[in-house]
């Protein structure tokens, strides 16, 4: 009996002219940008697809399978997971204002901010169409069909967050600022391994836990959207999928304040602890009333009672320019979410 199936066979010619190219993605790959580019887009994606399912658990059932606390525990451990997907790799940032402070800061080149934030951006989008296509027959079911952003029927808020009615939009700024500012806050406490850091290995546990505690405690005003790559590629999506341009002009037109709020707020938060406690103790040795200088290196020890500063300018030793002095912590693990 003949068979209808046919089987391919690779020649050694084909197998051959494939490997150029095998190679080539390979070399591609493996550059840094590219690695880091990928690291970020997978660890915003698992995030975003843990949070936002939470999220569409919460809003879809009437908080019958889910509650404010289960959203604030998903995106919590989201980050987690994302941090295990990519610290090594990126930082893990997975926040725009996260990567704008680390930017600023001299702590990642600028060249590396439109890789970063298109990386978490894309990540953000597909992970919003993945929960959309999960949740589609309950969005749905739910909406009736009418897909609003405001009233008892609404899903828009399973994606992007929007400005509840006892808020005015610049106290929503202003709320963002601060959280965000919390946030850049407690990252630096975090990793900081000259102060009190995290113990090693459980920076990504810690990290998901200061997100949870931030979404209970001070989450209620503005949704804390603390991070534009959260909240405005979600939007993009359900403004494509049929929410319309109410999903931009809800809430006195809200949909900047996530944007722009939390990368102030993040800055302002580095420099503060940068002011307060980021000092490097190992300059101010004890027992040194006096400034003394060791001739064969030209250190100066800073003497006793003389403010610290962060260590962010160039040193000279040997009268060489050097580069500034390294971050509080591994750039690997510095600032996330």
């Amino acid at each position: 009996m003949g068979s209808d199936c046919c089987c391919f066979t690779p020649t050694p010619s084909s197998r051959m002219n494939s490997w150029p190219v095998l190679a080539r993605i390979k070399t591609v790959l493996r550059k840094e940008m590219v690695r880091e580019f990928l690291a970020e887009f997978l660890s915003t994606y698992v995030m975003m697809v843990f949070g936002l399912g939470s999220v569409a658990h919460s809003v879809l059932t009437n908080q019958k399978q889910g509650s404010y606390l289960g959203i604030n525990l998903g995106f919590g451990f989201g980050v987690t997971m994302g941090i295990h997907m990519a610290g090594g790799i990126s930082g893990a940032h997975m926040n725009a204002a996260v990567t704008f402070t680390s930017c600023a800061l001299g702590r990642v080149p600028w060249k590396k901010f439109p890789v970063y934030v298109l990386g978490q951006f894309l990540g953000s989008f597909m992970a919003s169409a993945s929960i959309y296509m999960l949740f589609y027959t309950a969005i749905q079911d739910f909406s009736g069909g009418l897909l609003t952003v405001s009233g008892p029927k609404a899903t828009a808020g399973i994606f992007a967050t929007y400005l509840p009615g006892h808020m005015t939009l610049w106290r929503g700024f202003l709320d963002e600022v601060f959280l965000t500012g919390m946030l850049q806050l407690c990252l630096f406490a975090i990793t900081d391994k000259k102060n009190n850091p995290a113990l090693s290995g459980t920076e990504a546990l810690v990290i998901g836990i200061l997100i949870c505690l931030i979404g209970v405690s001070l989450g209620m005003n503005t949704g804390y959207a603390i991070n534009p790559s959260r909240d405005l590629p979600p939007r993009f999506f359900t403004f494509m999928a049929g929410w319309g341009t109410q999903v931009f002009s809800a809430g006195d037109n809200w949909w900047w304040v996530p944007v722009v709020a939390p990368p102030l707020g993040a800055y302002l938060g580095g420099i503060v602890y940068l002011i307060f406690t980021g000092c490097d103790s190992s300059q101010e040795p004890p027992k040194m009333e006096n400034s003394v200088s060791y001739e064969d290196h030209k250190i100066t020890i800073v003497p006793k009672g003389r403010p610290c500063k962060p260590t962010l300018t160039p040193v000279s030793v040997n009268s060489a320019s050097v580069q500034p002095a390294q971050p509080l912590s591994s750039p690997r693990l510095t600032e996330r979410f």
